[in-house]
């Protein structure tokens, strides 16, 4: 694996960390304090500070024919992972921002990817390439 990334985001609450990111995404508990929580996000440092004034304003950008939440963060997995992944989202009755899919179908760079929002409005997406050396290549 190349070095774990580490992302610091705000948040106007620390209620939704256990239920949706440790419970339903199985992420690991690492250090906390009062304000913040630091997460294994599959190998990333993913670590949430308390910011009780913080709004979460999202936009959208089209591409093929939904509207991708911007900003959004996520993991890109491997196959097996991101079906099991999937499974247990609906399993959940998880809302979807844009229901799974493949992205680019039958062109370089096709991926399957979904879309959907934690508690407090960040978007995540999860992808998984049908040819990881398409990751950064041009294409589509």
């Amino acid at each position: 694996m190349t070095q774990p990334f580490h992302l610091a985001l705000p948040v106007p609450c620390l209620d939704h960390i256990s239920s949706f990111y440790i419970d339903l995404l199985k992420c690991k508990k690492g250090r906390s304090d009062n304000t913040w929580i630091d997460l294994n996000f599959w190998g990333h440092q993913l670590v949430f500070h308390l910011v009780p004034s913080i709004v979460i304003t999202p936009h959208y950008n089209p591409v093929e024919s939904h509207q991708v939440p911007i900003p959004h963060f996520g993991v890109i997995l491997k196959q097996k992972k991101w079906d099991e992944l999937a499974h247990r989202l609906q399993l959940a009755n998880t809302t979807f921002i844009i229901e799974p899919y493949t992205r680019f179908q039958g062109k370089k760079g096709a991926h399957s990817t979904l879309f959907f929002q934690d508690p407090v409005g960040y978007h995540l997406e999860f992808k998984s390439f049908h040819n990881d050396d398409d990751i950064f290549n041009k294409g589509a």
